[in-house]
């Protein structure tokens, strides 16, 4: 394991192909203002461009994976929305899979955080919620698309409009996550998760992703046209060549990312 860095409430560490970014404020209870983000997108950023990542796992602390924006600076000021506009920007713009580990409370900008992550392991401890209608506000990072388009307006309407929270196993219910794990093991199933994925042909694993996003953001032809094109990029590399000779040979593939 690297030796871990830590800046402005973030720990970053790599665990052979899986970077750890860990969200770890206690003085604010990992409220996500400005600051908080900024430190966020940076470290999974850093870890982006490490060439020997192939999936992130971003975590919280045992209590809270993360929530909004605390109200006592919401009341002090105008929010910093060009602050909040380049996060999920800069957020969208990540390459590698990220699995979010959740713990405790997810609400807010916190939540929205955890379902843009591309899968969720939740503690059943965890909980999801939406309460921005009790401030006068609504959820702005992108959680209304994605629920809308995950779960149905129904659904949608539910959560955002009551401000009210779901549990870990609601949420798996309704398909937002892909896991539920004890209290004292939901660390070891992000990662073990994370590990798993980690496996796989890495730029496959980028190619994959960007095909996905674009199924759920596209309409259908030109999803299917992106699809076609990724594909292509993936035909053309050499651990396309490693993976299916190691399937005829009936060995582990040795992937190098080219």
């Amino acid at each position: 394991m690297a030796e871990s860095a830590r800046s402005g409430g973030v720990r970053i560490e790599s665990r052979g192909h899986v970077g750890v970014c860990t969200i770890d404020d206690p003085s604010t209870r990992n409220a996500l203002g400005p600051e908080l983000m900024r430190a966020i997108v940076a470290g999974l950023e850093r870890l982006d461009e490490d060439p020997e990542v192939r999936v992130i796992a971003l975590v919280g602390r045992n209590e809270v994976f993360a929530t909004g924006a605390d109200p006592r600076v919401l009341a002090a000021a105008e929010p910093d929305a060009e602050a909040e506009t380049d996060f999920w920007a800069r957020f969208d713009a990540i390459g590698a899979p990220i699995v979010a580990g959740t713990s405790g409370w997810a609400l807010g900008a916190g939540c929205e955080l955890a379902l843009a992550c591309d899968l969720v392991v939740a503690s059943k401890t965890a909980r999801f919620g939406q309460p921005e209608v009790a401030l006068g506000l609504i959820p702005g990072g992108g959680a209304i698309v994605r629920l809308t388009h995950s779960i149905g307006r129904q659904r949608t309407m539910e959560l955002v409009l009551s401000g009210g929270s779901w549990s870990a196993e609601q949420a798996h219910g309704y398909g937002l996550v892909n896991e539920v794990a004890d209290r004292r093991r939901w660390l070891e199933a992000t990662l073990t998760r994370a590990e798993l994925i980690a496996e796989r042909a890495p730029i496959a694993l980028r190619l994959a992703k960007r095909a996905v996003i674009a199924a759920e953001r596209d309409d259908y032809a030109r999803a299917l046209e992106t699809a076609r094109a990724l594909l292509a990029e993936a035909m053309k590399t050499e651990d396309r060549v490693e993976g299916v000779n190691a399937f005829l040979e009936r060995r582990e593939p040795r992937f190098e990312g080219r």
